[in-house]
């Protein structure tokens, strides 16, 4: 039985397998807020491109969310936190357009429940979308009065950038994206470094969530043959540019290196009148530094190792058209692992030095529940779901959705480890997820999810349930 996340790095030096512990924690709690968020700021989010736009648009809004959230522990952290937000967008005759979204937040944990030291506090306004967007057809359409067959689309600032179903990559980005289209063909480019309080993959890493610094340069080819599909190809190269970060602890030593390149390919559009689909499909490549510690706890020299990973992802969602606009999805998700890799993503318990790295990472965000919430790396996932308006017509209730998502995860390697303590088996659990959307007003929308986990026969921590929990109320203006 192999126990993984430093768990032989606790008798080399405890300073280390304690931190590293409360460092996962808080990379798992960033990864279920930053879904949270997601989901949520779609409701209200007037930073999704319309094809009508005001001349001038500004607003915000305020949001008030509790969580209550349980880490592989057992231990509850209660969190309640106040969002603002507030926009600014300016659009010239549809050819130019300037888009500024600032916000700030304050969170008030339960005393002790802080995932760091430092608890209650505010998190400092920041903007975290301010781009400026140039569209050459409309420009010449409006000024001009040309119409031309292909189009350049300029964007460049502070955006999420966001590439097929999110395996590979789904993160804010400072640099710009260019999209070039012709007919049927469409090429976007992408040239771009992390926001400088992104949270880094590797939570071993001292600074890991304000202190990113990784460069993108990437480029996807597109075609639509008909209106139904787009199959796609894309290469994305990622260069660690952090520090020359060390960590040292005890007698260990460890630098901190990974480098990646993802080359994938895949396809969205749907099939018939009620079926819409997506597949992406990747191979990794690069190399990255080995473990700092080898299988006996002890300090050892890290060598530069070469990567060789690949995962899919394919979703399918029927439509079934009723009045309550009924939806039924289900996906399947597959990433590789390393099987002497302790942890999936960091580099203390990561790769052995002398072994190729097999385990998957990216940057992308995919739905791996509330309450487990586990790294896409070394992982099997399979996801079937629903959701409907079931009071449409309601006086009240009319704009309520109801959902639910079903989750089983297995790991891909059993000898691998994921982000977390694991044994060798195979079986990590299962999920049931229960989400609320209930736009009340124009103006006032509540959302809420519940998620609970039973771990599986691989969980090697606590086997009682992990729940998770989430109540939000937002205020538009």
């Amino acid at each position: 039985m192999t126990r993984h996340l430093l768990v032989a790095a606790a008798g080399l030096c405890p300073l280390v397998a304690g931190a590293a512990h409360g460092q996962v924690d808080l990379y798992r709690f960033q990864r279920q807020l930053e879904q949270i968020q997601r989901e949520t700021r779609l409701l209200v989010d007037h930073d999704v491109p319309a094809d009508q736009r005001a001349l001038l648009d500004y607003g915000g809004f305020v949001a008030v969310n509790f969580l209550a959230i349980d880490d592989v522990n057992q231990n509850t952290h209660i969190l309640r936190q106040t969002d603002l937000n507030g926009y600014l967008r300016v659009n010239l005759d549809g050819a130019h357009e300037f888009f500024l979204r600032a916000r700030t937040s304050y969170r008030d944990f339960n005393t002790g429940d802080a995932f760091r030291s430092s608890g209650d506090d505010w998190v400092e306004p920041t903007l975290d979308r301010a781009h400026y967007r140039f569209d050459l057809q409309r420009y010449l359409a409006a000024y001009e009065g040309r119409v031309i067959p292909g189009n350049v689309i300029v964007q460049g600032g502070r955006q999420l950038v966001h590439w097929a179903n999110g395996l590979t990559l789904s993160h804010e980005i400072d640099g710009a994206v260019v999209q070039l289209s012709r007919r049927r063909l469409t090429l976007d480019i992408l040239a771009g470094i992390t926001r400088d309080s992104a949270t880094d993959l590797d939570s071993s890493r001292p600074g890991f969530t304000n202190e990113t610094n990784r460069n993108f340069l990437g480029g996807m080819l597109s075609f639509r043959p008909n209106a139904r599909h787009r199959p796609y190809v894309y290469g994305i190269v990622q260069r660690d540019n952090n520090p020359s970060e060390v960590l040292v602890a005890g007698r260990t030593t460890t630098k901190f290196e990974y480098n990646s390149y993802y080359l994938g390919f895949g396809s969205n559009g749907s099939l018939g009148d009620h079926v819409v689909y997506g597949a992406e499909f990747v191979f990794e490549g690069g190399d990255g530094l080995s473990n700092s510690i080898n299988g006996a706890g002890a300090a050892i020299p890290q060598t530069t190792e070469d990567i060789e990973a690949f995962a899919m992802d394919v979703r399918l969602d029927y439509l079934v058209t009723d009045r309550n606009r009924t939806r039924l999805s289900a996906e399947f998700l597959l990433a590789s692992g390393d099987t002497d890799r302790d942890t999936a993503t960091n580099t203390i318990g990561g790769n052995a030095s002398g072994t190729k790295d097999h385990g998957f990472n990216a940057f992308g965000l995919i739905n791996t529940g509330l309450a487990f919430n586990p790294a896409v790396s070394n992982l099997i996932m399979v996801r079937a779901g629903a959701s409907t308006f079931p009071l449409k017509g309601s006086h009240w209730f009319d704009r309520l959705q109801l959902g639910v998502n079903l989750f089983m995860f297995n790991k891909f390697n059993r000898n691998g480890g994921i982000d977390e303590a694991t044994t060798d088996g195979t079986i990590l659990g299962w999920e049931s997820d229960l989400f609320a959307n209930w736009q009340a007003t124009s103006d006032v929308t509540v959302s809420l999810r519940y998620g609970v986990f039973i771990p599986g026969d691989a969980i090697a921590g606590e086997q009682d349930e992990r729940h998770f929990f989430f109540s939000g109320l937002t205020f538009a203006f």
